[in-house]
Order: C-alpha cells, then structure tokens, then sequence
C-alpha cells in the first residue's frame, strides 16, 4: 500500500507568510487609496482644483503612503531609501500605465461601465504591484560573497 506523500511544512509556513504579507499589502492599499480620495474629493469640493489636477495630487500623496507604510509593515525592508525610491516609482508607473491600458481597452474597446473596468484594472494592478515590489523594490539583497544559497536571496 503506497503512502500519499506528506505536505512539506517549510512550504506551509512560506506560503502563510506569503499570505499574511499581501494581506498587509492590501491594508496598505486601502490607507492609501483612502488619502488619494480624501485629498481628491477635498480639493475638488473646495474649488482648489480641477479634478484631474486634484487625481494627481492624491495619487501622489497615497503613493507616499503607499511606500512608507509598505516599507515598514509589508515589505520591512532594510533597502536604502536612495535604492527603494527609484524602484518603487518604477513600479508604480508601470501600475499606472497598466491601469491606463486596461481602463482605454475595457471602457473604450468593450464597452464596460467604468467602475466595472475600474475594478478588473485594480485587481490586475494590486498583484502587479504587489510581486514588483517584493521581488525588486524592497528585496532582501545578499550580501557581498555570499551564495544565493546561504543568503537566502533568490
């Protein structure tokens, strides 16, 4: 009688790790967004702004939470700011073009009520973001000398 082979508890735990880390990404996401339409709304509303100038401006000021909040609660990265800055606005830019391709091809080309579209673009946006920065923005970088191996970066 064959034995059906046993989970590897190593990978259990990283993939609890894994999971507690997006959702800490996701409650990132959340403070962020919460200042961008905050800030939006507030400039819009007092005659500030025009609502494209006020989406810049709370879409920098939730980036800014986004990569503060990010870089000490999800990602602890010891990375220097000089190094995850640049990286994180890459990464963000990509994000915003991907939502600007996605929004033109489903409101535009298909159709789609806007929010729906909104809602499928954030989606695709949130993982994209998600995997660039952990794999590159606030990645653990290995030491000089060592192995990939012994360093634990892969």
């Amino acid at each position: 009688m064959a034995r059906e082979p046993r989970a590897d508890p190593w990978e259990a735990a990283a993939l609890a790790a894994l999971a507690r880390q997006f959702l800490s990404y996701v409650g990132v996401s959340l403070a962020a967004l919460a200042v961008h339409y905050a800030l939006l709304a507030a400039l819009v509303e007092t005659g500030r702004a025009d609502p494209v100038r006020a989406a810049l401006a709370g879409y920098l000021a939730g980036a800014v939470v986004s990569y503060g909040l990010n870089r000490r609660l999800t990602y602890a990265s010891a990375r220097p700011h000089a190094e995850a800055t640049w990286r994180f606005g890459i990464v963000a830019a990509i994000g915003f073009g991907l939502t600007w391709l996605i929004m033109a091809g489903l409101t535009r080309g298909l159709g789609l009520p806007y929010l729906a579209a909104q809602v499928l673009a954030t989606g695709v946006v949130v993982f994209w973001n998600f995997l660039g920065h952990r794999v590159w923005t606030f990645a653990v970088r290995p030491a000089p000398g060592l192995s990939e191996e012994v360093s634990g970066a892969r």
